[in-house]
């Protein structure tokens, strides 16, 4: 399979709540799925001022952080902080310490971790459902 052949690492989730920017990331992540990320980021907070957010990690196998734009990180950086109130992040490996860290000295992000099989948690927590399709 070669790059054009690939599916992308993120993916939307259609959910009930049109202010909850939900995504599945699959796999390894790429530079072109962080940009793909800060994309669909960016349109949800131009249509919400505030929003909250699901991040599950399904198979992950890593990201080239090292091939990231270091603007793309900082945008979508920015973009988290000036939009999303709760974030859920589902599946493993939990991430949320070192998001945590990333943003120093202070989250401003109400960040929980989920396992896999505590999904359907994650999503009363954030007072959702995601569309079947």
């Amino acid at each position: 399979m070669n790059y054009l052949e690939e599916v992308p690492a993120v993916r939307r989730i259609d959910t009930d709540r049109p202010d909850l920017f939900a995504v599945d990331i699959v796999g390894h992540v790429t530079a072109a799925d962080a940009e793909n990320l800060l994309g669909l980021l960016r349109a949800a907070c131009a249509l919400h001022a505030s929003m909250d957010a699901l991040v599950r990690l399904t198979d992950h196998d890593g990201v080239d952080w090292a091939d990231i734009p270091k603007e793309t990180i900082e945008q979508g950086k920015a973009e988290a902080i000036g939009h999303i109130g709760r974030c859920a992040a589902v599946g493993e490996p939990d991430w949320t310490p070192a998001l945590q860290g990333f943003f120093a000295p202070a989250l401003p992000v109400e960040l929980r971790h989920f396992a896999t099989g505590d999904e359907a948690e994650a999503w009363r927590w954030l007072d959702a459902q995601p569309l079947q399709g």
